[in-house]
């Protein structure tokens, strides 16, 4: 279902389309509010016809997730989650965070709802099982190991420390771990410490040893559950008003090795086993590892077909269980409590948090004469140095809270020299542009694209600067007719708020929330603005460096960029390597080689 301008507001999918379609029409239907405003919004239906059940399942799954309609249930956080990377396939394997699944022989685990989380577990694992994780190659012959391998949290392939079949049983016993199968782990590193023993090797058996009393350690906080040692999931959730947080437990050979809690989004007046039924689909569509047997505390929709589906991901029988007593019940409800306690704990932190947005965005509605609380504000901010490498950004604030989806950065393009306020206009003049020709192909019912925040006007604007910047953002104002939009000027010295025809500024009290929110907003357009403008400056550095090698020009230099990255890459690279680089010669790569 598509809205008037073209965007998808709802995909579903039926075995009768005409009753389902008919079903949204009817008046009983029109008692939910969700409903009234889909109907409302519904300007055209397009239907695509498939040849089973299961092949609707896939499709709806793939479409929900890259058109992420407002009124489907769906995950709330739109990015990608992170994994943990096991690039297996390669003959010393790194371990290392990646957002993206691919068929390229890795192992994968997760998803993880928390990079932080990830990042804490990766250095658990390196205490227990020290891995690499640096770029070089490895041929067991350099000179010297790095500081990893001194304090212990790295093997030493690199200097012959270990072999790669060692080494490679390192990694194994590491996938063990997070598979849940610490006894057999413990087994193993028992039975090698032994034989070291036995072969007087007492400083390999010694590490040996303490690798064991850490391992242990682990798996001492990790809950037995399942006396029968089997793989679960665990799945419950809890709701409160348009908001519900599924909690799930991975239960691994009977321990309870982790759990994770997820968000979704239109979920009102959603019955409980259609929000479910929602989740499964889209969790296990990216989920690494589908256990043969999920625990739910409630029947949900399309149960067979849903099994079906997971088989076919799984390779094998996968069972969709709601325990009615006995131990499994009891995990259930044990997560329907996690949930709660999760979704109580969120709220709490949310309320606390839009309370104080609130306030300060009344704040700045009074002190700022507005006829309205500024719900979305843009702050601008220009970084160079002298003029070169000159970068604009736009940070948004919606409601008090960043929106980095519509963060925007601009490569100064027109202005020479170090003329901060032309550079300032050239940002707004390029903004303010897209916003014109978004709203008038909008007005021609003309595709717009995913990309439609230009078209959103901000309640006020944050230019970072006195007078002289507020005066030249004036100015592009009034070229596009914008000239009652809101704006003002941060100086930075005494944090004065300068406004359009005022020579006093407003000086908002130390302390109150008005102020600390447009410092944030100032804040982040500065720490955005110069983080594209470190980016810029550094490969021109790097491109510079290049340039000075006898035989490379600026196609060469573009191709090995291109190909290797970084100067260290490059530098680390072999003869072979450069030579394979598209338009390198032998001749080429060797000055490379010697220059660098």
């Amino acid at each position: 279902m598509k809205d008037s301008g073209r965007m998808v507001i709802y995909i579903g999918k039926a075995i009768n389309l005409r009753s389902r379609v008919r079903s949204y029409f009817y008046e009983s239907a029109q008692e939910s509010a969700k409903t009234r405003q889909l109907v409302w919004r519904i300007a055209d239906i397009e239907f695509i016809v498939t040849a089973s059940e299961l092949e609707a399942l896939v499709l709806e799954s793939t479409l929900i997730k890259r058109y992420r309609p407002r009124f489907n249930v769906r995950l709330k956080d739109d990015k990608r989650y992170p994994y943990i990377k096991v690039s297996w396939q390669d003959d010393f394997p790194r371990i290392y965070v990646t957002r993206q699944m691919s068929q390229d022989g890795a192992r994968y685990y997760g998803p993880y709802t928390s990079v932080d989380a990830v990042h804490q577990t990766l250095d658990l694992l390196r205490r227990l099982f020290p891995y690499l994780d640096c770029k070089r190659e490895i041929t067991g012959q350099d000179k010297r190991p790095c500081l990893y391998y001194h304090i212990k949290r790295c093997a030493g392939p690199c200097i012959g420390a270990v072999s790669k079949d060692e080494y490679r049983a390192i990694v194994d016993q590491l996938c063990d771990f997070l598979e849940g199968r610490a006894d057999e782990v413990l087994t193993d590193l028992r039975q090698r410490m032994e034989a070291a023993a036995e072969a007087w090797r007492f400083e390999k058996a010694a590490q040996l040893r303490d690798q064991i009393n850490a391992v242990e350690k682990v798996i001492e906080r990790q809950r037995v559950v399942s006396l029968t040692k089997a793989d679960q999931d665990v799945i419950a959730f809890a709701r409160q008003d348009s908001q519900a947080c599924v909690q799930v437990f991975f239960i691994r050979r009977g321990r309870l090795i982790g759990r994770e809690y997820f968000m979704l989004e239109g979920t009102e007046e959603e019955e409980d086993r259609t929000v479910m039924a929602s989740f499964l689909k889209q969790f296990y569509d990216e989920a690494a590892y589908i256990p043969p047997e999920i625990l739910l505390p409630k029947e949900v929709a399309e149960a067979m077909v849903i099994e079906e589906w997971l088989r076919t991901r799984r390779g094998t029988k996968v069972a969709l269980r709601v325990p009615r007593r006995g131990p499994k019940k009891e995990l259930v409800q044990l997560a329907v409590e996690n949930a709660a306690e999760t979704l109580a704990h969120l709220r709490a932190q949310w309320l606390a948090d839009e309370s104080q947005h609130t306030v300060a965005l009344t704040e700045l509605q009074e002190s700022l004469n507005l006829p309205a609380p500024p719900t979305r504000i843009e702050g601008y901010d220009i970084s160079n140095i002298q003029g070169t490498a000159a970068t604009g950004s736009m940070v948004v604030f919606v409601k008090g809270v960043s929106r980095k989806s519509d963060y925007r950065r601009f490569r100064i393009k027109s202005v020479a020299g170090s003329d901060d306020f032309a550079m300032m206009q050239e940002v707004l003049r390029r903004r303010f542009k897209r916003a014109v020709a978004a709203r008038e192909a909008k007005a021609g019912e003309k595709q717009v694209g995913r990309d439609d925040s230009w078209v959103i006007l901000p309640d006020l604007i944050l230019i970072d600067g006195g007078k002289g910047q507020l005066n030249a953002a004036l100015e592009v104002l009034k070229e596009y007719g914008m000239d009652d939009l809101a704006v003002v000027g941060l100086a930075k010295k005494k944090e004065e708020l300068f406004l359009p025809g005022q020579s006093e500024p407003v000086i908002l009290p130390r302390g109150s929330q008005g102020l600390f929110l447009v410092q944030r907003v100032r804040d982040e357009a500065h720490r955005f603005a110069v983080a594209h403008h470190r980016i810029i400056r550094r490969k021109a550095g790097l491109a510079s460096q290049l340039d000075a090698v006898p035989g490379i020009g600026p196609t060469r230099r573009v191709a090995l960029l291109k190909q290797f990255g970084s100067l260290d890459a490059i530098r680390a690279a072999t003869l072979e390597e450069l030579v394979a680089v598209p338009g390198m010669t032998q001749k080429a790569a060797q000055a490379v080689k010697d220059f660098l």
